[in-house]
């Protein structure tokens, strides 16, 4: 069966590989859609320190049950459409003693510390999945990218009576949107594209800040009578904005960082005192998370064909990653339809 890989930085190859067969516990996925995530983008660049080469990436699913292995239950018949939760946890590590088995220090994530989804089949454990009669294959392969937003909601503890800043509205971002709206909360987007900010009022911010045209601690002051957002999340991934979202949040405010910063942050550090921030890191997401991005899909709201910019076969997925590559800041979201 064909696969893509990225066999070293900068180069990417379609390959043939052996087809799986599914263990006792397991469920052998035919695959319909795959998306590229950003850590995909940083293995091709050989920016992802926890990659080793080569390396298939893909574990943004969609994809239907083609046979099962014998301790598999009912719930996943043959012909089921599902979703993969593509996380590991040891069980043994403090995250899991504390329950927090998305940041597991032995997490192995597929596509990155093992080998991923973007192949024509794939072998699963059952507890990994999740399945929706109400959604598309192509809306089960956008929960987990969503999921991560949501989780970063989580950690900020929204509720109804908080204003959210986001800085980045790619998916990861219009995650953190969706995530903090359902809760009854007042967002507000900020980007430099005013395509993407337009995208993240349908997906369920208020306002939208194009950083780039408009002064951004004028205009978040101006929504918040002056106080400042109660909670700033930032899902770009840059040291300018890891430090807005400290000099920009309230006073007793909350900070969530999901982007990486690729170079060295340097800090106000009275900020940190003075406001006394509760400053968290968000790192990938819980079943509960994947459960309540299922469940707002489900609604038929949300604008999932509009957060897939391109959807090609797999034989033209490495000219998309190459394009990718080029200018990510055109793509919200690629598959690759594997039913081509």
């Amino acid at each position: 069966m064909r696969a893509l890989a990225i066999n070293e930085p900068g180069k990417a190859t379609i390959i043939d590989i052996e087809k799986p067969e599914p263990a006792a516990n397991e469920v052998l996925l035919k695959m319909q859609y795959v998306g590229f995530c950003g850590s995909d983008l940083s293995t091709f660049r050989g920016m992802n320190p926890l990659v080793g080469y080569p390396r298939i990436p893909g574990h943004e699913i969609g994809a239907t049950v083609e046979a099962v292995g014998s301790a598999v239950p009912d719930e996943f018949a043959i012909g089921t459409n599902v979703l993969v939760l593509p996380y590991t946890a040891c069980g043994d590590c403090t995250s899991c003693q504390q329950g927090r088995t998305n940041c597991c220090q032995f997490n192995q994530t597929l596509g990155i510390q093992r080998d991923g989804a973007m192949s024509e089949y794939f072998a699963v454990p059952y507890e990994k999945l999740m399945s929706s009669p109400k959604l598309s294959l192509e809306g089960l392969a956008l929960v987990e990218p969503l999921t991560v937003g949501f989780h970063a909601v989580d950690r900020a503890r929204v509720t109804q009576t908080d204003t959210v800043a986001v800085f980045g509205c790619g998916a990861i971002g219009l995650g953190v949107i969706a995530g903090a709206a359902t809760r009854g909360a007042r967002v507000i987007a900020i980007d430099l594209d005013d395509t993407k900010l337009h995208l993240a009022i349908k997906c369920g911010a208020a306002y939208g800040i194009n950083s780039g045209q408009q002064d951004l601690h004028d205009r978040l002051q101006e929504l918040t009578d002056g106080q400042g957002p109660h909670v700033m999340v930032e899902a770009v991934g840059l040291p300018q904005t890891f430090r807005s979202a400290v000099e920009e949040v309230c006073f007793a405010g909350r900070v969530v960082y999901i982007g990486y910063a690729k170079a060295p942050v340097e800090y106000e550090t009275k900020l940190f005192v003075m406001k006394e921030l509760d400053i968290l890191g968000s790192r990938n997401a819980m079943p509960k998370d994947f459960a309540a991005v299922k469940q707002m899909l489900e609604g038929g709201k949300f604008p999932i064909s509009e957060l897939i910019t391109e959807s090609v076969p797999l034989d033209s997925a490495v000219d998309a990653l190459l394009r990718w590559n080029e200018n990510p800041g055109k793509f919200t979201r690629i598959h690759v339809d594997l039913t081509k």
